[in-house]
């Protein structure tokens, strides 16, 4: 439940000031549109973490600060989920700094601000949480991603390295519908079985950007898992009448190709937005897939 919040806020804000007016960044300080970008990533984070507050945090049990070490939960795929999003949310942030006509430098670290500040305030609502607490790990993925952007935009102003994520529907939910979701929208944010995390570059554009290789053309390597229905990773025993079936979770690596919208040379500042929102989401394409049973391939994979 939080990560899907944490996921479709990125998105909104992601989207969030591009309109007729934002299509070109100021060459100088304007300090309207600074306040204006201010107000509005004040007002996004108080919405929704206001909003989570009443609608998740509100009605659970609640108990005196205290720490959580979750590092060994779901093999580490919600780390790389904090790690996905607080990349997206520094990133979305700069870039609304630079539009302002902010240094690209300072808007670099003032987008890893804000990030930081936004992710540790959810860490501070599970601090308090019975259920949960002060999860040491989460800070570290979130750091993780915002120095994953920020390093990268403050010494070269773009990205080599970029952070996606894909996400298909498996029958494993059904067994767990309160944990891995009932409907399929939750499903797909829920369900770490369906999910996959990726990692895309272009090596031949890192190195040298004169290179006859697409730009845009980008490897990608990503990590899921499957067969897993409890946090902790145990065997999960399924009984259906007088049946019974085992789950054993075991981790994935993938092996695939990818786009990176952004650098694809356009002038259309609505498909400018299009792009922007798109490389979010890692893009279906053939795939390898290495596990302990061996090496499979796929003609399209999500």
């Amino acid at each position: 439940m939080r990560k899907s919040v944490y996921i479709l806020l990125f998105i909104l804000i992601s989207v969030k000031g591009y309109s007729q007016t934002f299509f070109d960044k100021s060459d100088i300080f304007n300090k309207k549109r600074t306040i204006f970008v201010s107000g509005i990533n004040t007002f996004n984070w108080g919405a929704s973490i206001g909003g989570l507050y009443f609608v998740w945090y509100k009605n659970l049990p609640k108990t005196k600060f205290h720490f959580f070490n979750d590092a060994n939960e779901w093999q580490q795929m919600d780390k790389l989920g904090h790690l996905t999003v607080s990349y997206n949310f520094a990133k979305t942030s700069a870039d609304l700094y630079e539009w302002a006509g902010i240094d690209s430098k300072k808007a670099s670290l003032i987008g890893a601000g804000y990030a930081f500040a936004y992710m540790f305030t959810f860490e501070m609502l599970d601090a308090f949480n019975e259920k949960w607490g002060f999860s040491v790990p989460d800070i570290i993925a979130n750091t993780s991603g915002i120095c994953l952007f920020s390093i990268q935009d403050y010494f070269w102003n773009e990205q080599f390295i970029t952070p996606k994520f894909s996400s298909h529907l498996t029958s494993l939910a059904s067994l767990r519908p309160d944990v891995l979701g009932g409907k399929p929208i939750e499903q797909l944010f829920k369900d770490y079985n369906g999910q996959t995390y990726w990692l895309s570059f272009n090596p031949f554009y890192m190195l040298k950007k004169s290179s006859k290789i697409p730009h845009w053309l980008s490897l990608s390597f990503g990590y899921s898992i499957n067969n897993q229905l409890i946090g902790n990773g145990d065997t999960f025993v399924y009984l259906d009448g007088t049946e019974q079936t085992s789950f054993t979770p075991y981790k994935q690596f993938y092996f695939s190709l990818d786009i990176d919208w952004e650098k694809i040379p356009i002038k259309n500042p609505y498909l400018k937005i299009l792009f922007r929102g798109l490389n979010i989401i890692k893009i279906p394409f053939p795939a390898i897939e290495f596990s302990k049973y061996g090496v499979k391939g796929y003609g399209v994979y999500f």
